[in-house]
């Protein structure tokens, strides 16, 4: 402790101390009493409590005119007010939520305090094992300091029994100063603060390019820490385009490279005069704000589209939806080994225009959906269960083929007797376009904003964007195939490639399975029967293909037609399944209850940031294998839902399997044109989003809740249920 506090201390209570000749005054197990300059009251905002509620109890101070009492952080003297709570066995009661504070100056000495009047209130929550019809008492030992040019510890012993009843119903609205200390809190800011550290000064930047001089009339700091600032110092203000920086000089305890918290105070003009507003701030270090700075930023231009493209195609191919492409690719490098360095290579390049003209076709049809008025996007074709059942008889044909069990021509993905005939590279063609279409629902870091960029902007941008997109997904395959020193690498081709290429036929078969799963989501789960009966019927096709292919030509022709009439019904069948009157698109993926969770909607959303509650939204889809994996890692881990739980919370989930109007105007207001997609809105009616990665890990969502966690605790949460 510095000898400027020390002696701050020191000298207060020896005045009080002279003052009173008494440690305290005023003594009262009443829910009121008084001392000659403070008379103090505790109220509950509940008039009755009920088992396992949650409510708030204040401690309501009424100071003499030219007195005050001291903030969490008094300053450069004082000592904050303290409460002892005596509650019944299990209850619990929280920190103190404390109001927006002012700036009192006494020559060198500035502190931070209360006049007049201040409720500090603190969250108390009652036992579930308290019964009906009894009484819950509430003892409470309040300490203060309440100092004008002298300063007097007191202490009061302060009392209330609230009834027992059975419901919330009965709970009733307690006492109206409970509401009014709440609206003296701070709300969390809805502006990014960081901070920056030098040897004079700690300077904060508040950047909202709506702060502008007209409009602000005061803005000051209040670091919740003493010794962070210096407390009576100056606060420089300067404003830009970005918003404003405060040039705040070091207090005794600065913590070079440490969060700043405290309560930003500001003043605006108003039509009504000048309003005062507290925001609670967490400003980290410059370096680290910039590391974790939204994506999605409007000011995305088309350079940096194109780079973030490129990026998130290459990280495409690590992510775990595009594993069966890793299986694909990895065939096609086994049987490069036996081949010319020049066929090598235009196999990279025929993979390459599979790649790119399937990103093409992509992009046309997105245009083609935009000029009709559709909103669209990244994976909006596995919206519909058509293409969803198409592609896992692709991929069950595939695995067919891999297994031996079908020979279509040899190649892997030729598909149909003359893509056969030119087998060599119009495989290495076709396993581009599938690659293309496994990648399809998965997204990658750089992804969401470079596409949500290039559908908001004109067809040749948007399909520049996406052939980025695609070129970044082909580069590692057309970069082995082209470069000598990686091929050498390459394993040498034996009697094992045959096992190899059996066993990748299972990614194959993975690949069908979960696309029927999400058929189900998608359309019911009748559906199961259509798909997998369609896929029986396709097995049958090429084992009747199979065993007919070598014989007679009549033998031939009758394998040929009982083959083709098996595939045409899986088909018939299969399109009659996901179109006809027993579909159910709006089905929803899963229930929810007994989760943590509740059905995302637009009203929902509006309502609980009217409250000023915390909202976790979560944007996902059944065949997002990236969302899927994220929700299985980190978002259902145990201790994200106990923070989700602590801090109050709501964690929303909007289902985007099938096409959903709200969901899809939510993601276009973040920028982005698909899933997965995370936003915290932290505790404050006005509070600003933040945007998580598209990779989510238990820490990073941990650490995006946390700090909103501490602010939901001092606003609305402990009120209701």
């Amino acid at each position: 402790m510095s000898g400027k506090r020390s002696s701050g201390l020191i000298a207060a209570w020896l005045l009080g101390a002279s003052a009173i000749g008494l440690p305290g005054q005023g003594y009262a197990a009443t829910a009121e009493a008084a001392t000659d300059q403070v008379r103090a009251r505790l109220v509950a905002s509940v008039d009755a409590v009920h088992p396992g509620a949650e409510i708030l109890l204040g401690v309501n101070q009424r100071i003499i005119p030219h007195w005050h009492t001291y903030w969490k952080n008094p300053g450069d003297s004082g000592l904050a007010t303290t409460i002892a709570w005596q509650l019944p066995a299990g209850a619990a009661a929280g920190e103190i939520l404390w109001p927006v504070p002012s700036r009192f100056t006494v020559g060198p000495v500035t502190n931070y305090a209360y006049a007049d009047e201040v409720t500090l209130l603190s969250p108390v929550t009652v036992p579930k094992d308290v019964a009906p019809g009894g009484v819950f008492p509430v003892n409470a030992t309040v300490k203060w300091l309440v100092c004008e040019e002298t300063c007097i510890p007191q202490t009061v012993e302060l009392a209330i029994s609230l009834p027992v009843v059975s419901g919330p119903s009965e709970a009733g609205q307690g006492s109206p100063l409970i509401r009014e200390a709440q609206a003296s809190l701070p709300v969390a800011s809805p502006w990014p603060v960081s901070v920056t550290y030098g040897q004079d000064a700690v300077t904060l930047k508040i950047r909202g390019k709506e702060l502008k001089p007209e409009r602000i009339a005061e803005v000051g700091f209040f670091a919740d820490q003493w010794g962070r600032i210096s407390h009576g110092a100056p606060q420089e203000r300067f404003f830009d385009d970005d918003g404003i920086s405060l040039k705040l000089k070091p207090g005794e305890d600065p913590a070079p490279g440490a969060v700043l918290s405290g309560v930003l105070v500001v003043t605006e003009n108003s039509a009504d005069g000048p309003v005062r507003r507290g925001f609670a701030v967490e400003a980290s270090p410059a370096g680290a704000a910039a590391a974790t700075a939204h994506e999605g930023e409007p000011e995305l231009g088309l350079a940096s589209a194109l780079v973030l493209a490129l990026l998130g195609g290459l990280v495409l191919n690590l992510m775990p939806c595009v594993f069966p492409v890793l299986s694909l690719k990895a065939l096609h490098l086994l049987k490069q080994a036996e081949e010319s360095r020049t066929r090598t290579r235009l196999h990279g390049l025929a993979y390459t225009a599979g790649v790119l003209l399937s990103f093409a076709a992509l992009g046309g049809v997105l245009i083609f959906l935009k000029a009709g008025g559709s909103a669209v996007g990244w994976g909006f074709q596995f919206q519909s269960p058509l293409f969803v059942l198409a592609t896992a008889y692709l991929m069950f044909v595939v695995g067919l083929s891999l297994s031996g069990l079908l020979e279509l021509g040899g190649s892997a993905a030729g598909l149909g007797s003359s893509l056969a005939e030119k087998r060599g590279y119009s495989g290495s063609f076709f396993t581009g376009v599938l690659a293309t279409v496994v990648a399809a629902p998965c997204t990658a870091p750089f992804m969401g904003a470079a596409i949500g960029y290039a559908v908001a902007q004109s067809p040749v941008v948007l399909l520049a964007v996406l052939l980025s997109l695609g070129f970044g997904l082909a580069l590692p395959y057309l970069a082995l195939s082209h470069w000598p020193l990686l091929q050498r690498h390459l394993p040498r081709p034996g009697a094992w490639m045959e096992t190899v290429k059996q066993g990748l036929a299972f990614p194959m078969y993975a690949t069908a399975a979960w696309l029927v799963w999400v058929l189900a989501q998608q359309a019911g789960s009748h559906v199961v029967a259509v798909a997998l009966g369609g896929m029986v019927a396709i097995a049958f096709a090429a084992w009747t293909h199979q065993r007919t292919r070598w014989g007679s030509p009549a033998a031939r022709r009758f394998g040929s037609g009982v083959a083709a009439v098996a595939v045409f019904s899986a088909l018939a069948v299969g399109y009659t399944g996901v179109t006809g009157p027993l579909a159910d698109v709006s089905a929803p993926a899963e229930a929810s209850a007994g989760k943590n969770w509740e059905p995302y909607s637009a009203a929902r959303l509006q309502a609980l940031r009217a409250e000023g509650r915390p909202v976790f939204l979560n944007f996902t889809a059944a065949w997002c294998i990236s969302c899927l994996v994220n929700e299985k890692v980190a978002l259902s881990d145990g201790a994200v839902s106990e923070a989700f739980r602590k801090g109050g919370v709501t964690y929303l989930k909007g289902d985007w399997t099938n096409r959903d109007p709200e969901i899809t105007a939510k993601l276009q207001e973040f920028g982005r044109s698909g899933v997965p997609l995370y936003i915290h809105y932290p505790a404050g009616k006005d509070s600003a989003p933040v945007i998580l990665p598209q990779i989510l890990t238990p820490e990073i969502v941990l650490g995006a809740i946390s700090p909103a966690a501490e602010v939901a605790n001092s606003n609305l949460t402990f009120i209701k249920e």
